[in-house]
């Protein structure tokens, strides 16, 4: 949920719609593109279906263009790596049960648009 909400709001960011939000250092990924609305669109138009698949509706007219399937983006390992370990810490702080049970023996699959390369985590990331 916080991450449809978060890219709507890049993607309004992106198209110049509001001042708020403007150097999050994110951004720099779909900033770094020939075409950062179709990236970002092409994003959260992932994140829907995910949403569609789990039961849940995401209002996709809210999204500026439509899915282009072959928009890919690269992530280093070491970004993914991180990312997980701090989503882990979090949910482990705020529900054991439900983090023992769903992510202690998982490993993190990256956003469809995304191909893994090795790396480490992303300049822009604050450590």
């Amino acid at each position: 949920m916080a991450g449809w909400r978060e890219g709507l709001l890049a993607q309004k960011v992106l198209a110049g719609e509001t001042t708020g939000y403007r150097n999050h250092p994110q951004l720099l990924r779909f900033r770094a593109t020939d075409d950062p609305i179709r990236a970002i669109t092409s994003y959260l138009w992932r994140l829907a279906e995910e949403a569609d698949r789990r039961g849940y509706t995401f209002r996709s007219d809210k999204l500026l263009r439509p899915l282009e399937p072959s928009v890919s983006l690269t992530l280093a390992q070491g970004q993914l790596d991180y990312e997980w370990a701090h989503l882990c810490r979090k949910v482990e702080q705020r529900d054991p049960p439900w983090f023992r049970a769903h992510l202690a023996a998982s490993a993190p699959r990256p956003h469809p648009m995304f191909t893994l390369i090795p790396g480490p985590v992303a300049e822009w990331e604050i450590v």
